[in-house]
């Protein structure tokens, strides 16, 4: 009896044991979990009073038609004999400038001009005695001999510049020999391959940018002249329409056949200024900005652009470093990036809206007080 007594007492108090370290490491549990609640409250309070910066990007927009090619001069004559025969006088040299009519190169003519002087020898001997028919085709027949005459000689088609020259006296030439060539660059031309998909964009009269490694790929302007009719297919199975450009005024620096590549602008460049929505704040209706350098308010003028960005019609120039005036909602991606100062869109041959430098325009980053 004694024995069971003693029992019940020690398994009481090892059953009173286990209890007490049940409870012991229940509390200890409901501790840790208190402290990681708090630690996790600091941390959220703390994340959600830092401040979030967006900067004011600058976005140039191009509508354009990417072109490339080579100028030519304005008229370019070969110089080519047009019969054969020994050069007897060469009036010009390269670098000359000449008229329109103007003979650069003679070649021997006696003998053409022998059978002229016979020609209206005769002629003149017939003149009483023959008929109307007969005269009429001893002057066609002198007209002939004219025609040789002036075939011993090359001549200046128009006003121009001898580029270059290649012949001299005693010279044998034979018909259609090239003996050099007359430029008139009073201004430049090209031709470029334009793709039939942007061919309605085109109009006479559009400037065009040409930018020429020959010159520093300093920019010099054109414009459009006109374009055919119809269109051609390339080697690469391309369909596309030629285009005439002209260069009313360019440096000395570009030569004819001198390459570049440019830019017909479908319509003027514009610049303007883009930055995240949740950069904007409302009072009374009237949106406004805050400044991250001296916190200061400034109204301005915006219209939507795109989901999560607005333009800037009027109050910001580009640049400007903002702080955040609304959140953004959690779900879906989020497209805060630290964006850069400007950045450029292009539409055209090369590429539709295609971003500039920056990423997403007026992108957002954490921290304090943020760049100034």
């Amino acid at each position: 009896m004694l024995k069971q007594v003693q029992h019940d007492i020690i398994y009481k108090e090892g059953t009173m044991k286990r209890k007490i370290k049940i409870i012991i490491i229940c509390i200890a549990v409901l501790l840790v979990i208190g402290a990681g609640l708090f630690v996790l409250k600091t941390l959220l309070s703390k994340k959600g009073s830092e401040k979030v910066y967006y900067t004011a990007n600058l976005e140039t927009y191009e509508n354009i038609i990417e072109i490339s090619g080579t100028v030519a001069a304005a008229q370019e004559q070969t110089l080519q004999a047009r019969s054969a025969g020994t050069v007897t006088a060469v009036y010009v040299k390269a670098g000359d400038k000449v008229k329109k009519g103007d003979v650069i190169i003679q070649l021997d003519d006696s003998e053409q001009l022998y059978n002229l002087e016979k020609q209206e020898y005769n002629m003149a001997t017939k003149k009483l005695t023959a008929s109307a028919r007969e005269l009429k085709l001893l002057e066609t027949e002198r007209n002939s001999l004219l025609q040789k005459v002036e075939d011993r000689k090359v001549i200046a088609t128009f006003d121009g510049i001898i580029a270059d020259l290649d012949v001299a006296v005693g010279d044998s030439l034979e018909a259609k020999d090239t003996v050099g060539t007359l430029v008139n660059i009073d201004y430049l031309t090209a031709e470029v391959e334009v793709t039939e998909t942007d061919v309605s964009k085109l109009k006479v009269g559009q400037t065009v940018n040409f930018t020429f490694p020959a010159y520093g790929n300093k920019s010099v302007t054109g414009y459009v002249t006109g374009w055919p009719a119809i269109g051609e297919i390339t080697s690469r199975g391309a369909t596309v329409v030629k285009a005439k450009l002209r260069i009313d005024e360019y440096p000395e620096e570009i030569l004819p056949n001198f390459s570049f590549t440019g830019k017909i602008e479908i319509s003027p460049t514009e610049q303007y200024v883009v930055v995240s929505r949740y950069a904007i704040g409302y009072e009374n209706k009237q949106p406004y900005v805050v400044l991250a350098k001296g916190n200061e308010k400034l109204s301005v003028k915006v219209q939507p652009y795109g989901n999560e960005y607005v333009k800037v019609l009027e109050g910001l120039e580009g640049g400007e470093v903002l702080i955040q005036q609304t959140t953004p909602k959690r779900s879906g991606m989020n497209r805060n990036r630290n964006g850069s100062g400007s950045g450029s869109q292009r539409n055209g041959s090369g590429g539709n809206g295609s971003s500039g430098a920056g990423g997403f325009p007026g992108g957002g980053f954490p921290g304090g007080p943020g760049p100034m």
